[in-house]
């Protein structure tokens, strides 16, 4: 079911007994994430009864809701208005978040191995990855794990055959077309290229990720002694 003006690939499909999928696209692409952030903030600005959460992802967004209050049917009908139309262009960041990375050393483990595949000197990847615009399109996978729009497409790398059973908390890492840092160490299989010495998640903030769906980010290069000052403080 799609709304007036909405694109007629957008469709409402029900997740669970508490759920409803918006699937407003069929690829990741600047495109669907704004048509997913703008679902997510029309109904962010006017929560229909019963609303219990909203989960974006790159292609879609999740409406969860609690049963007791409302149904799918109405959740429906009440969504189906708000769906966006096609060509909608991503509206500019409410804020701009700036990110150290080092990408020296062992905080890029996978750097040269990207720069290979890409024809160019590690110099040069750092260059092309830090001087690039990002847009947050979601978090997931892990809390405060955010998953980037923007890298340059002749960075695009391969995940890795086995994953690693630790990756550091704060890793910047590639896999395919997707650039995304690790909030805490966890195993993963994306390519490591650099590390930021800022506390991603922390559950005491006000805003424990410290990176949010539609945010601009700017990756900056730092040394490792940069890193390491950084690393002492209040993060």
């Amino acid at each position: 079911m799609t709304g007036a003006g909405a694109h007629p690939s957008f469709r409402l499909v029900p997740a669970s007994d508490t759920a409803l999928l918006a699937v407003l696209a069929a690829e990741p692409s600047e495109d669907a994430t704004a048509a997913v952030l703008a679902l997510r903030e029309a109904l962010a600005a006017s929560p229909p009864p019963g609303l219990v959460d909203l989960r974006p992802a790159y292609t879609s967004l999740l409406v969860v809701f609690d049963p007791r209050a409302t149904t799918h049917e109405e959740i429906e009908r009440l969504v189906t208005p708000l769906l966006p139309s096609a060509g909608l262009a991503l509206v500019p960041a409410a804020r701009t978040v700036e990110v150290p990375v080092c990408y020296e050393g062992e905080n890029g483990p996978d750097l040269a191995d990207v720069a290979r595949g890409a024809g160019l000197s590690p110099g040069e990847v750092v260059a092309m990855h830090a001087g690039a615009a990002y847009r947050v399109a979601f978090v997931g996978f892990s809390p405060g794990f955010a998953y980037l729009l923007g890298l340059p497409s002749r960075l695009a790398t391969p995940r890795l055959p086995a994953p690693r059973l630790r990756v550091p908390a704060g890793s910047v890492g590639i896999a395919g077309g997707q650039t995304g840092l690790y909030p805490r160490a966890t195993p993963g299989g994306w390519r490591l290229v650099g590390r930021t010495p800022l506390r991603l998640f922390a559950p005491n903030r006000e805003s424990p990720a410290l990176l949010l769906p539609g945010d601009a980010v700017r990756f900056v290069s730092v040394s490792p002694r940069d890193f390491d000052l950084l690393a002492r403080g209040p993060g």
